[in-house]
């Protein structure tokens, strides 16, 4: 059966390796522990088809050990346990790498029970990951392994990676292929090499006559430059990119970052954020903020994708373009810090409920002074508890809004 071209082009040294220059770079870390022979035992974490796998079978054959591919969807420690009963065999005469592919499937149990062979030395693992091991990976396990990070592979880097695809698979074949289609390729599968690879070798099946077109290409890489799981990295980065990009005031970084949310069909996060967004970031500066978001999403949920997309665009730039306050934030978590710290007091005895009978007995509402039966509305007294007399939690915003509202009250309680 013919190989995948995916595995038929597989790099075999550091230096065909596609990407990931910040670790295996002429100066990179992983290069240089690679290069120095004394391997550690790692953890790579990044997506799918960005050179995990590659880069474990490049540290084998360069430490001659034996590779072992484990991965934990299917594997148990008993395998774990066969592999070490191999050792100092001539099926693995100068030890062994044992590459733990999705190790976030092994349970915490599981993963303890690789301990015991890690810090005896009897392997050297390497375990993979598509999702944060800061998150998945117990902290025994982490602490005792060096993590490196892969990422997405450039179209620039992936770009020349396409080329040498097309001129495997095509075998001398005498079929055109234009650079449009080698781009469309390498900008269209998310930084994936596997991806880009598997897309090639479909067009060089199915080529018809003595050209690829781009056509093919577009059918062949459709929306598969997405990288999103709801539930993921991917997740949680997109939308603290949005909002980040809000509160920097950058329409354009904005509706960019909400465009990913809603090509992924993400409508329910997208609208969320900017709700938290109208009243974290924008505030007292723009109160108005706030009900117009609100309006915009309610008519984006009404309307569905495709047409939600409009509504929400609109929201999103008034956002990044609205005034900025965090004053009102800063005010609500001063005030809960200070009760977690047990610093509350009682309620001022004329503040406390006086609309039942008896009330008066105990003293509660005596003194209370009526603002509205004063002029303006307003007359000094006591709010806060007696612990906490004095206290200031909210910080007058710098932005038109709120120093109107700071001079209008300057002036009432002169």
């Amino acid at each position: 059966m013919d190989r995948p071209l995916a595995d038929r082009i597989r790099p075999k040294t550091l230096d065909d390796v596609v990407g990931q220059t910040h670790i295996l770079g002429e100066n990179g870390l992983l290069r240089r522990v690679i290069t120095g022979g004394h391997i550690p035992n790692m953890i790579f974490y990044g997506p799918s088809g960005v050179g995990k796998t590659t880069v474990a079978s490049i540290i084998a054959g360069a430490t001659s050990r034996k590779l072992y591919k484990l991965n934990a969807t299917t594997a148990s420690i008993s395998d774990i346990r066969q592999i070490i009963d191999e050792l100092d065999t001539f099926l693995a005469p100068n030890g062994a790498l044992v590459y733990l592919d999705e190790i976030q499937y092994f349970n915490k149990k599981q993963q303890q029970s690789l301990l015991e062979f890690i810090e005896n030395g009897s392997i050297t693992l390497i375990a993979s990951t598509t999702e944060n091991p800061y998150f998945y990976v117990y902290n025994a396990v982490l602490s005792r392994c060096s993590v490196f990070e892969f990422k997405p592979v450039s179209a620039e880097e992936l770009l020349p990676a396409v080329r040498r695809g097309f001129s495997l698979a095509l075998e001398g074949r005498a079929v055109s292929v234009p650079d449009e289609v080698c781009t469309h390729i390498a900008h269209g599968c998310g930084g994936d090499v596997r991806k880009a690879m598997n897309a090639v070798e479909l067009l060089c099946s199915s080529v018809r006559g003595d050209a690829i077109t781009l056509e093919d290409a577009q059918a062949a890489a459709q929306r598969s430059n997405m990288r999103y799981d709801r539930d993921g990295d991917q997740h949680y980065d997109i939308l603290s990119a949005f909002q980040k990009s809000v509160r920097g005031s950058d329409p354009d970084a904005a509706v960019h970052y909400l465009a990913r949310l809603l090509e992924a069909g993400d409508l329910i996060s997208a609208s969320r954020r900017m709700l938290v967004m109208a009243a974290e970031d924008i505030g007292l500066a723009y109160p108005q903020a706030m009900p117009i978001v609100k309006a915009c999403v309610d008519t984006a949920f009404q309307l569905g994708l495709p047409e939600a997309r409009i509504p929400l665009a609109d929201a999103a730039i008034l956002l990044a373009t609205a005034p900025k306050s965090n004053s009102g934030i800063r005010a609500i978590d001063a005030a809960m810090s200070d009760l977690h710290k047990g610093n509350a007091g009682e309620i001022p005895s004329h503040l406390q409920d006086c609309h039942y009978s008896g009330s008066q007995k105990l003293g509660h509402g005596i003194g209370y002074r009526f603002p509205h039966d004063f002029p303006n509305h307003w007359v000094e007294q006591q709010y806060l508890p007696d612990t906490l007399a004095g206290r200031t939690y909210y910080e007058w915003g710098e932005n038109k809004t709120e120093q109107l509202a700071k001079s209008y009250w300057e002036h009432i309680k002169k």
